[in-house]
């Protein structure tokens, strides 16, 4: 198998699903095994869980079957696997079986990277599956989704929605299925709103919304919900860093740049950089630290260093109101 697979070729004897987003992870196992089975219904397929695959074991997996069919082995936590292992993997790859197809799940990284590596050079198909830790991937993630399900979804929309329901891509991609369902015509903010109103009105981003301008008082009350109707606070923490660091990113950003160069530049849509820009008055650099500051030790509180999580949190959201007055000059 020394020439490279296409992209598009799922019946590759060779795909390398890597990244560390489970939901993308498991779309490129799911997307082999369909199109395996589409060609060969009677498709034999063994999902290995990691540590799966013993020393020994691959050859007779991959051994072809009396009645020919096809087979599909997933290999998961393939940076994991022990030497002897990876040898025998190494060594299958160089030479595949007809009509069976290997799919290994790997991580990405220094770990296990010499069979990630053997993989390339043997020519496997590969699917990036990176963790979508930023915002605005997560964002074009959910637009895609309406995309992919042939919907048209407003910016504003899809934003309500990253806004009410956070980072779990499982989640988004259910949501963005069940509207696309249940709703007919362009899915706007309103739409979303109604959907998840029980969340939507009650998440981190907006008590990050109510903190960063100073309205503590609001956003003490908006907190309180959150966590009552069972938002984590990990995430209400991200929302507040986010919304702090989105000011301290317009803030130093140049002052000249026409507005669609701007939002390219930070990776925003125009409306959130209008927000952000309203929502910058009273900040300093200082004041931007010291937010920072409080926020990291929210974090690390929430996470396990505190007993009273929902305290922390509190002490934040009035560090944040609190440093958004610390000046009438834009942060820089």
């Amino acid at each position: 198998m020394a020439r490279k697979s296409a992209p598009d070729d799922l019946l590759a004897p060779l795909t390398l699903a890597v990244g560390q987003e489970e939901l993308l992870l498991d779309r490129a196992v799911a997307q082999v095994v369909a199109a395996a089975k589409a060609a060969d219904p009677d498709t034999d397929v063994r999902d290995l869980p990691p540590g799966g695959l013993q020393p020994g074991s691959l050859a007779e997996l991959t051994t072809p079957s009396l009645f020919a069919e096809r087979k599909v082995i997933v290999v998961r936590a393939a940076q994991d696997l022990s030497a002897d292992s990876v040898k025998e993997v190494k060594a299958y790859i160089e030479a595949p079986a007809e009509e069976v197809i290997v799919v290994l799940v790997h991580a990405g990284g220094a770990k296990g990277k010499g069979l990630l590596d053997a993989g390339r050079k043997a020519g496997g198909r590969e699917v990036a599956c990176p963790k979508l830790a930023k915002a605005s991937e997560r964002l074009a993630f959910v637009k895609g989704e309406f995309r992919t399900l042939g919907r048209s979804a407003t910016p504003e929309a899809c934003q309500t929605l990253l806004d009410a329901l956070g980072s779990d891509l499982r989640e988004l991609a259910a949501a963005c299925n069940q509207l696309t369902s249940d709703v007919e015509g362009t899915i706007d903010e309103t739409v979303v709103a109604r959907y998840y109103s029980g969340r939507a009105e009650a998440t981190g981003f907006e008590v990050a919304d109510l903190a960063v301008t100073g309205r503590a008082a609001e956003a003490l009350e908006r907190l309180r919900w959150a966590l009552a109707v069972g938002q984590p606070p990990t995430g209400i923490t991200y929302a507040l860093a986010s919304g702090v660091r989105s000011i301290g990113r317009l803030a130093s950003a140049g002052r000249n740049m026409r507005p669609g160069d701007l939002a390219r530049e930070l990776g925003m849509p125009p409306w959130k950089v209008d927000r952000v820009r309203q929502q910058m008055r009273g900040w300093t650099g200082d004041g931007v630290a010291t937010a920072l500051t409080a926020i990291a030790q929210a974090d690390a509180a929430v996470k396990g260093g505190s007993d009273d999580p929902a305290y922390a949190l509190e002490r934040a959201v009035v560090a944040v109101a609190r440093a958004s007055r610390a000046g009438s000059r834009p942060a820089y």
